[in-house]
């Protein structure tokens, strides 16, 4: 059993998975992101302090649903996320197409490279020299 301490309530609770939060300040959050989502949607285009304003939630907090790609902004928005390779700007998320797609090529051609061959995986056991192994 991991015991953690919540970190906005201070209170002790069974951790699982997922941010330091005990499930109620957990169940919390989730509403206040579920109200910031509905107040986003009747008032088009408004700015993220005028949201985090009128819903009492930290800016911060907004910026953290945008990086995770819970909320996005529109394309009226002023504002913008910056991509955290290039700069460039973005409306979620944490890096931009091009960056994305650059790191999955990246990717794919690391794995491709460095693919074991068969010989490796399966070494021929040597007849002529035969080995004792202790278990």
């Amino acid at each position: 059993m991991d015991v953690r301490t919540c970190r906005s309530c201070k209170r002790i609770f069974n951790y699982l998975s997922g941010p330091l939060l005990c499930p109620s300040c957990r169940e919390a959050l989730e509403n206040k992101f579920q109200e910031v989502k509905k107040y986003i949607i009747e008032h088009p285009g408004i700015h993220m302090q005028e949201v985090a304003d009128a819903c009492e939630v930290d800016i911060q907090q907004i910026r953290q649903w945008l990086r995770e790609e819970r909320l996005e902004l529109t394309e009226e928005s002023s504002m913008l996320l910056a991509c955290e390779s290039c700069g460039a700007p973005i409306r979620s998320g944490k890096f931009c197409d091009k960056c994305r797609n650059s790191m999955a090529n990246n990717f794919q051609s690391l794995l491709k490279n460095n693919k074991p061959t068969e010989s490796t995986l399966y070494k021929k056991k040597d007849k002529e020299n035969p080995k004792m192994r202790f278990l």
